[in-house]
């Protein structure tokens, strides 16, 4: 009895130590850049939405920071308050059409990273992956987003209205009257920015804060795991 006893011991601890050893470093990289696409398909895709960054305050693009003063003394211009209102309306319509464009730029970026501490990543942060992503690829991707978003930022939603000619009328405004005696009594700088550029960034921002979501969510949530993969790496994390 001894002995049988001893060898369903055996047994029960080798299988625990074979289960430990049935995950791969390659299926941990495999899961981990499964997990981003699938992140980054479902951030798209919520984000490309009408609103999907106008009525999200986590992600909602304002005005750069060099035009903070725009917003203090929008009232004082006349006819700058509704300007504002709809290039910040504007801007944010174009990231969510540019947003389309999103999925297989990330897609490109996933699949080309090189993964070399894939379990320090499952094993981290809930946004360890998707910082991961961040760290290696935001320059190329910034590169190969800029162009759509300028594409959308000259789109005319609106016939003879796009956000850029919107920006572009709007800044005049200001700096028309910043260089009055008004505008000089008032304090005000004249504003330069390159809009694609900063809400490109922006754009950019909100699909990482997005796809960290996700990520949190396929970590946390058995629910979240959508294919066989996912549920193997992942299900590490439920030991």
């Amino acid at each position: 009895m001894k002995y049988i006893l001893l060898l369903v011991i055996s047994v029960v601890l080798f299988t625990g130590c074979k289960k430990e050893q049935e995950l791969s470093d390659s299926e941990i990289v495999e899961g981990l850049k499964e997990a981003l696409k699938v992140g980054t398909d479902t951030s798209a895709t919520i984000l490309n939405k009408t609103d999907g960054y106008y009525g999200d305050l986590t992600v909602k693009i304002l005005l750069p920071p060099q035009a903070d003063q725009v917003m203090q003394l929008k009232d004082q211009v006349p006819g700058l308050a509704p300007l504002v209102d709809d290039v910040i309306q504007q801007i944010n319509r174009s990231a969510e059409d540019a947003a389309a464009e999103a999925k297989p730029i990330f897609v490109n970026a996933i699949t080309s990273i090189t993964v070399s501490d894939g379990k320090n990543i499952l094993f981290g942060a809930d946004n360890a992956a998707t910082m991961y992503l961040k760290s290696a690829t935001y320059n190329s991707l910034f590169t190969t987003y800029l162009p759509k978003m300028t594409a959308s930022l000259n789109k005319e939603f609106i016939p003879g209205v796009s956000a850029q000619n919107t920006w572009t009328e709007l800044s005049t405004t200001w700096n028309n009257y910043a260089s009055t005696f008004a505008g000089q009594l008032l304090g005000m700088n004249q504003v330069n920015v390159t809009l694609d550029t900063f809400v490109t960034q922006k754009g950019l921002d909100g699909l990482f804060l997005k796809v960290a979501l996700e990520e949190k969510d396929i970590r946390n949530d058995p629910m979240a795991r959508v294919n066989d993969i996912l549920r193997k790496v992942f299900g590490e994390l439920d030991n």
